[in-house]
């Protein structure tokens, strides 16, 4: 892992009138690294990852992208820096097919015209590279399922090339085959050598892809994990602010059954 970070947030601050979403936060990810982003509702996740993706600006503190400073006050600047979100809304045209979902906004023109045929190429090009199975790629999205429909929107994120992929809650209503097809493609992204912050609420999604877990509490930083020492109890402790919650009684009562 290089020791220069891809992203580093340094004491970002974020206000909406006279509400503090972000206090101070700071975050860091380097290439080839999963890390998850977790916390209660209202902890300040979606305002992060906005801030992030241009479309909040912060108020104070610093953004670093590969070691140096820069400013990101719309969501252009992240496209031309390399950062690539996918929302949980996935933005997909149901009407259209893989290839158009593909390259929407960003078609392929030859004198003048549609170049369908390379497009085609390059769908299956990059959906063979990331291992994801589709029936065809002139299939209509809106005859995909929910799993395939997720991994179709993070494959166009990966079209302009980016060195940061932002996926917010990826597995959200999925079931448990189209969570491991999802989950599955996170692990490739990180073999790929991007850097990935996933935002989820499903602690053994976290578990299953993360090396490090960043806990965010009232719009501040309240731990960060490496994910291999870390249990599931300390984590659950740091979003709830508490010590003393369901997760941990239960493992404590799993103890004492053990003794």
């Amino acid at each position: 892992m290089s020791a220069t970070p891809v992203l580093a947030l340094r004491g970002i601050s974020k206000r909406f009138g006279a509400v503090q979403a972000l206090t101070e936060v700071e975050l860091e990810v380097h290439a080839g690294e999963v890390v998850a982003l977790v916390g209660d509702n209202g902890a300040g996740k979606s305002t992060l990852v906005k801030a992030i993706a241009g479309v909040h600006p912060v108020d104070g503190g610093a953004i670093e992208w590969r070691g140096a400073p820069v400013r990101i006050d719309k969501p252009h600047d992240t496209q031309e820096l390399g950062i690539a979100t996918v929302y949980q809304d996935l933005a997909l045209c149901d009407n259209l097919d893989v290839v158009g979902n593909l390259f929407l906004g960003r078609e392929l023109r030859r004198y003048a015209v549609l170049d369908e045929v390379e497009m085609e190429r390059r769908s299956r090009e990059l959906l063979t590279t990331l291992s994801i199975r589709i029936p065809s790629v002139r299939i209509p999205i809106a005859s995909l399922s929910g799993g395939q429909r997720q991994t179709v929107a993070i494959a166009r994120s990966l079209l302009g090339d980016p060195g940061l992929v932002i996926l917010d809650e990826p597995t959200a209503a999925l079931g448990v085959e189209q969570t491991a097809q999802v989950l599955d493609l996170v692990e490739r992204l990180r073999e790929r050598g991007l850097a990935v912050i996933l935002i989820s609420h499903n602690m053994a999604d976290v578990k299953a892809v993360a090396d490090r877990v960043a806990v965010l509490r009232l719009g501040r930083n309240n731990g960060f994990f490496p994910m291999a020492t870390t249990s599931q109890e300390e984590i659950v402790s740091a979003i709830t602010g508490a010590t003393d919650n369901a997760v941990t009684r239960r493992a404590a009562r799993g103890e004492e059954a053990v003794r």
